[in-house]
């Protein structure tokens, strides 16, 4: 079969020239298999029609004036056109800017404003928020907004037909600029690469065993990294059944209906699986292994499951900056034959390279058992932060080095544990919270004189955000209300899970928030609470 229209681009001199999109050509010479498959709208795509779709939204993107290096903003549902459209704007070598779709307009103006977005793409799910989020930028840029599925658009793709060779891009060229949290409360615009995306792809695969005949069922939301290991399944050939939203009983009954080999959790997913009845064993029985990620696992969670269902869990480490594993480490399942005490995120993976060390002079490495801060390096590491100079020289260290931000140590064996968390930053199922923007929007209410977010441990979420109030003098302040008013303004993962009550915060000279302390006398309480419930 014969996929190209046109003849081959004269010769570079062995330049390299990579685009992280060409695997989507080769699959789709050697295989008609499903490729996709969303469930919830019972649709998908052979490697063939995903070919044909890139290429036609390639097309589309290019006739509305998106060239190389243009930013374009993706606010979608996690549903098979949000592959797509990755795809579609990697091949022409624009820079995607993955959105969730739960994001307020406030805040897509943000991720718009920041990266500098020509076109922000949505569909009707999104288009009101969307629109918002776009026509509020015109002093600033001149970004438009489409909805792939309104009339309009659904006639384009007709029309378009044209075959887009994926564009050159050198192995340092953007492809995507990956919004992660903050300390300060302003997000920061993680610049990763074709080259960063190809490593991810090889050491997502090699990780996982992935093959051709390999199911994956994945969860985990397109606007996050995690849908690193969905594109990792596409590169080795194999199906990947998207699910929209975890739901326990869809999420079983989609494993045994398609007999998945790979399946995606988070210690969330771990978690409520074990509260599943005799007999769901039986129905996650084809999986070979399953990846857990985006939080820490409890070691007690982690047994349990292995002794039950028998299910290696692929234990990865890595963040937003290093795409996953693409320069991180992981429990394998051969690991299980050895000691793995349930507690670590395994070895470095890949390329990758680990070490520990000294929070107060990074330049000095720690020993083996030493708790200090984690440093990776590897080529999967971004380049650095959009637009932010002072911060990408904090982390991206010289030779390559970059500094994680948790803290760990690494045993005699290599393998890495993580024991605590430098940063303020609350990681609840894999979403990253930072206090001072939840603390921004909440101080708005005008029942709230002083409020503090800190994070509290979970056995279910890892972490869960809790908000401490101080409310204006002789108001008693409606938790309800408050809840509500978050969530106008807010994410849905943003939302704090508890309130409480106080007549002060602990500041020391009345100005430096003193979190830990807030951690420390409430935490305790909240973990009871919620082992209670």
């Amino acid at each position: 079969m014969n996929i190209y229209a046109e003849d081959k681009p004269e010769f570079t001199g062995g330049l390299q020239l990579p685009n992280c999109t060409t695997f989507i050509d080769n699959n789709a010479r050697l295989t008609e298999k499903q490729a996709l498959y969303f469930p919830a709208k019972d649709y998908g795509y052979t490697y063939r029609e995903l070919f044909d779709k890139v290429n036609t939204w390639s097309g589309i993107l290019t006739e509305l004036g998106v060239s190389k290096g243009d930013r374009v903003g993706i606010y979608l549902p996690s549903n098979p056109e949000y592959v797509i459209l990755y795809f579609a704007v990697w091949r022409i070598g624009a820079v995607a800017v993955p959105m969730n779709i739960v994001l307020k307009p406030a805040e897509i103006r943000y991720l718009l404003e920041d990266s500098g977005a020509k076109l922000l793409v949505t569909n009707s799910s999104g288009e009101q928020n969307a629109k918002k989020g776009a026509m509020s930028c015109p002093d600033i840029l001149p970004v438009s907004y489409i909805s792939i599925d309104s009339e309009e658009w659904k006639i384009s793709e007709e029309k378009s037909g044209k075959f887009f060779r994926p564009a050159d891009c050198r192995m340092d060229d953007l492809c995507q600029l990956q919004y992660t949290s903050g300390t300060t409360g302003r997000q920061k615009g993680a610049m990763l690469t074709h080259g960063n995306w190809i490593a991810a792809l090889d050491t997502e695969r090699e990780v996982l065993g992935l093959t051709g005949d390999d199911v994956f069922l994945g969860i985990y939301p397109m606007a996050h990294v995690g849908v690193s290991w969905g594109i990792s399944a596409l590169k080795a050939g194999a199906t990947w059944i998207i699910i929209e939203r975890f739901d326990p009983d869809e999420y079983i009954g989609l494993a045994e209906r398609f007999s998945a080999t790979v399946i995606a959790g988070m210690p969330p997913v771990i978690h409520s699986l074990l509260k599943m009845p005799d007999g769901t064993e039986k129905k996650l029985s084809s999986a070979k292994e399953m990846i857990s990620g985006g939080g820490p696992l409890h070691p007690g969670v982690w047994k349990e499951f292995h002794s039950r269902f028998g299910i290696p869990i692929v234990n990865a480490y890595g963040l937003s900056e290093t795409i996953v594993v693409g320069t991180g480490t992981a429990i394998i399942p051969g690991d299980y034959e050895s000691a793995d005490r349930y507690r670590s995120v395994g070895r470095p993976v890949g390329y990758s390279e680990v070490k520990i060390v000294s929070p107060k002079d990074p330049t000095a490495e720690l020993p083996a058992d030493e708790i200090g801060e984690i440093a990776l390096r590897g080529p999967g590491v971004a380049k650095g932060y959009w637009n932010m100079e002072e911060e990408t020289k904090a982390v991206f260290i010289s030779d390559g080095w970059f500094l994680t931000g948790d803290m760990g140590f690494i045993d005699p064996d290599g393998r890495v544990s993580i024991t605590d968390r430098k940063k303020d930053m609350i990681v609840m199922s894999g979403w990253k919270i930072y206090p001072t923007e939840i603390e921004k929007a909440m101080i708005e209410h005008p029942d709230i004189d002083d409020i503090a977010l800190f994070g509290c441990p979970d056995v279910h979420r890892g972490e869960i955000p809790v908000a401490a109030i101080v409310p204006a003098k002789g108001i008693v302040p409606d938790v309800k209300a408050l809840e509500d008013f978050a969530k106008s303004r807010l994410a849905g993962y943003k939302v704090p899970r508890r309130y409480i009550i106080m007549k002060e915060l602990p500041r020391v000279n009345g100005w430096k928030l003193l979190r830990k302390e807030l951690r420390v006398q409430y935490c305790n309480d909240c973990d009871k609470k919620e082992r209670n419930e």
